[in-house]
């Protein structure tokens, strides 16, 4: 029954009864508990009533919180900035080593520059060497005929010489049986004088004209020997030059087909691919051939043609090596959080097979084209969000996922090193980062072998 004299209905009496509520609500968990103070004249007591309790445990609950949230984020703290500073290790580290690759790559480039310079001059000096020694021969053939020219007149005039003593005998022996004597008259004597001193100059002038014949015979034969001396020094310079450019033909030669055999690729399928698609012959690398006729070549042309043969075979690995995906899509700092093969699914599905290699880096970072091709797709793919992949020569492809923005449109012909998007964050992804996959014939290869057979020539 409500007391008479009490305003029910005020504010004070509503907060009075919910207060009476709210402590018979809580008496079955934090009954009233009285707690004695005793002093030395008097005791007195102090009520703990349901609601001061809740309120007291409430705060102690908060404080002990408090403490617990404050301790775990100094933890944490601590936790993170010793996770950091091995980061910022591990990135240093990193990028030296891309910077050792990146000088030693930029070492090979000018290896290959400087042999091919060498070969080009060495090729100037053997064409040059080669038309010395055709002129050389050229001159030892006329000197030859000229030779062979004097050695017939000598002999015509020597048989000259013989067919007039021959006549004079014969004459000395007319008179001799016509008169008895040599000696005729005066008119015969003059005649016969006449004669034989025509003779006598004949023969002085033949005699003199075989003592020249015989100087330039020996004259002719001393520049034979210096020909043939100077046809082998070139011979032996020839050589040595043909020896060194073989050798620099090899050495270049070893760290392509490496290359390639590193990355799994046939050497010889790839060189007729490249050979069918630029078919066209002639320029500077064809057969190298001085006679005109169809005589065995000589032992310096094979040696020229081989040489040129290698050559063409480099050319044709430069260009398989441009068409091929060697490079890396990303140059920018990054870090490698996945690599190619199962593991275990970042979404929580279980074991999968992770068909590529996954580079870490800001988002924005430039994503690259890592070989010439042509763009087969550029756009949103399910779980690999934003992709574009290339198709590249010898039916490889490459795909580049999870990207924020996409730079190129499908049938665009890019280059290795053509800026073709965005590192992000799309599709079915934990964190901003590229996903990079290489496939031969649709099946999904290592990216990490063609990046690593690169790292050796690039």
């Amino acid at each position: 029954m409500p007391q008479s004299g009490i305003d029910q209905t005020g504010p004070g009496y509503v907060l009075k009864r919910l207060t009476h509520r709210v402590h018979a609500a809580l008496e079955h968990h934090l009954p009233e508990q009285r707690l004695f103070l005793k002093s030395e004249t008097t005791t007195r007591f102090v009520r703990l009533r349901p609601l001061t309790q809740a309120v007291a445990l409430a705060g102690g609950s908060m404080l002990i919180a408090w403490a617990i949230v404050a301790t775990a984020i100094i933890a944490m703290d601590g936790l993170t900035s010793s996770d950091m500073a091995q980061v910022e290790r591990q990135q240093t580290e990193f990028e030296g080593r891309l910077t050792a690759l990146s000088a030693d790559r930029d070492l090979r480039a000018e290896e290959a520059i400087s042999a091919q310079d060498r070969f080009n001059l060495a090729l100037a000096e053997v064409s040059a060497m080669q038309g010395r020694l055709l002129t050389s021969e050229e001159a030892r053939k006329e000197l030859e005929t000229g030779i062979e020219v004097i050695q017939d007149t000598l002999r015509r005039v020597m048989d000259e010489r013989d067919i007039a003593r021959t006549e004079v005998v014969a004459l000395e022996s007319t008179l001799r049986s016509e008169t008895g004597t040599t000696r005729t008259a005066e008119a015969t004597a003059r005649d016969a004088a006449d004669t034989i001193a025509v003779i006598t100059d004949t023969l002085a002038g033949t005699a003199a004209e075989r003592d020249a014949m015989a100087g330039a015979a020996l004259a002719a034969q001393q520049t034979i020997d210096e020909v043939e001396a100077e046809k082998r020094a070139i011979l032996a310079k020839n050589d040595l030059i043909f020896a060194r450019l073989e050798e620099a033909v090899t050495v270049s030669m070893e760290p392509l087909d490496k290359m390639f055999s590193s990355a799994g690729l046939s050497t010889e399928a790839l060189l007729d691919s490249v050979k069918r698609g630029y078919s066209g012959q002639g320029g500077p690398l064809g057969p190298f051939v001085l006679s005109t006729s169809n005589a065995a070549l000589s032992p310096d042309e094979v040696r020229a043609n081989g040489i040129l043969t290698g050559l063409d075979r480099m050319n044709l690995y430069r260009i398989a090596a441009e068409k091929t995906p060697f490079a890396m899509p990303v140059t920018a700092a990054f870090r490698f959080t996945s690599g190619f093969g199962f593991r275990r699914d970042p979404k929580g599905a279980g074991s999968r097979m992770h068909e590529g290699t996954d580079f870490a880096g800001s988002s924005g970072t430039a994503i690259f084209a890592t070989g010439d091709g042509v763009v087969v797709h550029a756009g949103w793919d399910s779980g690999y969000g934003r992709s574009v992949e290339i198709q590249h020569e010898f039916g490889i492809l490459t795909r580049y996922a999870h990207l924020s923005q996409i730079r190129v449109s499908v049938g665009d012909r890019v280059s290795r090193g053509d800026r073709i998007g965005d590192m992000g964050s799309s599709g079915r992804s934990t964190g901003t980062h590229l996903h990079y996959e290489v496939r031969i014939g649709g099946r999904a290869v290592n990216p990490m072998t063609f990046i690593k057979a690169g790292s050796n020539v690039f």
